[in-house]
């Protein structure tokens, strides 16, 4: 178990778009700054940079929207056009409002307008919008074997999003895609303090370090997509940030 971490800032990375090779100028932006990766570092990577690099930008004038999108676009106050890649992207539509639209994205994530996200990103040729990665835990898997290759060292690497949550106001940073790392800390069946066993205690330990990463990388002008936490032990963990997401057999709110 890790007594103390820390979170570094990686500077220096360029603006990302379509192609580019995003493990190579983060080994390039590490060798510039100086620093060094060790056993058991986690690269925390924002969700924007792997989606630009993988050619998820999405010209709104090319989306065609459905008569069910225009439907509920009318209903919610929103683009057909923003509506139809919320549908294309999701499995379900959990709730709505006007301004508002909560879905179950084909990931298994339940949030507001399916990941997609029209800040920070080039509308210099015409209005965009940036999907989520096809396959997170996938992207995780390849960038961290090839800063491993690279580096000679046990890392793992967590895809980080924000996300709002029922209940409480403000968005927060989740993993949702992971790649050598504990995801899950299940302590069910252990004893508290006093000798009572856990029945219901079980920690995301990938969204823990992603909420923190975030809140250095942040989420507006910064341009600081990646951190690298330092502190765990080095695992070889085949979790990944699937594993987090709650079966809609025990949703409660459906």
């Amino acid at each position: 178990m890790a007594t103390e971490i820390s979170i570094r800032l990686l500077q220096g990375l360029p603006s990302i778009r379509a192609g580019d090779d995003l493990p190579e100028l983060i080994l390039a932006a590490i060798r510039r700054s100086d620093t060094r990766l060790d056993d058991g570092d986690i690269v925390v990577i924002a969700q924007k940079i792997v989606s630009l690099a993988e050619g998820r930008l999405v010209r709104l004038d090319d989306v065609h929207p459905s008569a069910k999108a225009i439907d509920l676009a009318d209903e919610v106050e929103k683009d057909p056009r923003m509506v139809e890649l919320i549908l294309a992207e999701s499995t379900d539509v959990v709730r709505t409002k006007p301004g508002v639209i909560i879905v179950r994205h084909r990931l298994g994530i339940v949030g507001a307008n399916a990941g997609i996200d029209q800040s920070n990103v080039d509308h210099s040729e015409g209005e965009c919008a940036l999907l989520l990665p096809e396959d997170p835990d996938q992207s995780a898997r390849r960038l961290c074997e090839i800063l491993m290759r690279e580096t000679g060292r046990t890392l793992g690497v967590i895809i980080s999003d924000s996300l709002n949550r029922p209940w409480r106001l403000g968005s927060t940073g989740i993993a949702i895609g992971s790649s050598g790392v504990s995801v899950l800390d299940d302590r069910r069946g252990q004893c508290d303090l006093y000798g009572r066993e856990l029945k219901v205690t079980l920690s995301n330990r990938a969204d823990a370090i992603a909420a923190a990463a975030v809140l250095i990388m942040g989420e507006a002008s910064e341009r600081t997509p990646v951190a690298m936490v330092s502190g765990f032990p080095a695992e070889d963990s085949s979790q990944t940030a699937r594993d987090g997401v709650r079966p809609t057999s025990d949703d409660m709110f459906l």
